[in-house]
């Protein structure tokens, strides 16, 4: 089947240096810690040392930054989880240095590739550091990751760019949930889904048959955010399509999602006996074609670099396909569907890795002769209209 382009590129987009320090960023403080975590252990387990200065860089969930001495010996022994404590490591050194901290060898070139699922990693907090640093690193900028991230902002852009949803409703947690209810019965219908704006792999959702059920829900969703979003539950197949570019996006084959639970939520998406993961999905070639068509559409319009996975509805019969939402961080870990939709679209998980390092290096050397760069004429100051 191959991947989708929007226009013909080449397979790469030129070659990696000679020798990287990669600077693997995991856990977090968010409610998907553990899951970032045996993220982090799986591309490790890929990486190339001959190719690969690796320092894994643990952020507890207290916000402690820690260098995880650990991890190496973690991999050896096959783990699926890494440590996140261990000395404190000071941010600049990690994500500057040409050293990795505590000696070691060393690297000329360094890249950052966040794998922190969820706030403070994925919603262009991070993003923003490391471009204050001036550090090339893996996916999207702050506004993509930002965007993406706020599910109530990104169902906004999209509605903009004339990209086909559910319906929804958002709105700002204020303690009283007043006609939210009423406002369900008019505009969405009951069963509906109750979730945070700013989080993943499902945390904090509910399904909601009726009235007396939406109370218990806003105070589980309210407690990760103060953005909720209810979403109109769908009968529909569930359809994820992988994109990895910057100027020139490409799409995987698209894959499905077989949940076992009554949706899919965060024990079916990992555990050992969860959902399954059919790749490439049984569609016929042009549904294939309008899911590549329409990830790109919302990857662009979503401000999306690097990478995303996009989550899709299938209405057969019905309204056809729905974007759910983009991921700018997804799953990397054995089972997840990211890594699965490249491998069928014939990009192994090795491969995968250095394309996204050369696209963060490529990124990087194309903003750098933007970001920051003096106007001509003096001062610098903007002489435009509107201008400061």
């Amino acid at each position: 089947m191959g991947r989708y382009r929007a226009t013909p590129v080449g397979d790469t987009i030129g070659g990696l240096p000679e020798r990287v320090r990669l600077v693997v960023l995991y856990g977090g403080r968010s409610a998907e810690h553990e899951v970032s975590c045996v993220s982090a252990a799986s591309v490790l387990g890929a990486l190339d040392p001959d190719r690969y200065d690796v320092v894994p860089v643990g952020i507890a969930p207290s916000g402690a930054w820690v260098l995880a001495e650990g991890a190496r010996a973690a991999l050896e022994a096959g783990a699926r989880s890494l440590p996140a404590s261990g000395p404190p490591v000071e941010t600049t050194e990690v994500l500057t240095a040409t050293t990795p901290p505590g000696g070691g060898g060393g690297g000329g070139t360094t890249v950052v590739l966040p794998l922190l699922h969820g706030p403070l990693g994925e919603d262009g907090t991070v993003q923003g550091l490391l471009e204050l640093a001036g550090t090339a690193y893996v996916g999207s900028g702050v506004l993509g990751s930002a965007l993406c991230m706020d599910k109530a902002a990104a169902k906004e852009v999209l509605a903009a760019a004339g990209l086909p949803q559910v319906r929804h409703l958002s709105w700002r947690d204020t303690g009283d949930v007043g006609d939210v209810a009423g406002r369900i019965d008019g505009e969405l219908g009951w069963p509906v889904f109750v979730k945070p704006a700013n989080l993943g792999s499902s945390v904090g959702i509910s399904r909601v048959g009726g009235p007396h059920d939406l109370v218990a829900a806003i105070e589980l969703a309210r407690s990760y955010d103060e953005w909720l979003v209810v979403e109109e539950a769908v009968s529909a197949r569930e359809i994820e399509c992988a994109v990895l570019g910057n100027l020139e996006l490409e799409a995987s084959v698209p894959g499905e999602i077989v949940p076992r639970a009554e949706f899919y939520d965060f024990d079916d998406k990992y555990a050992d006996d969860g959902a399954e993961l059919v790749v490439p999905a049984a569609l016929a070639a042009e549904v294939a074609g309008e899911v590549r068509r329409l990830a790109l559409a919302a990857a662009r319009a979503l401000r999306v670099e690097g990478m995303a996975r996009v989550d899709f509805f299938y209405e057969e019969g019905g309204r056809g396909l729905l974007v759910n939402e983009v991921n700018t961080i997804p799953g990397f870990t054995p089972s997840s569907m990211f890594p699965r939709l490249w491998a069928a679209s014939g990009l192994a998980y090795p491969e995968l890795l250095d394309r996204l390092v050369t696209l963060a290096l490529e990124r990087h050397a194309r903003r750098a002769t933007r970001v920051g760069r003096p106007r001509s004429g003096g001062s610098g100051r903007a002489r435009h209209q509107g201008g400061a």
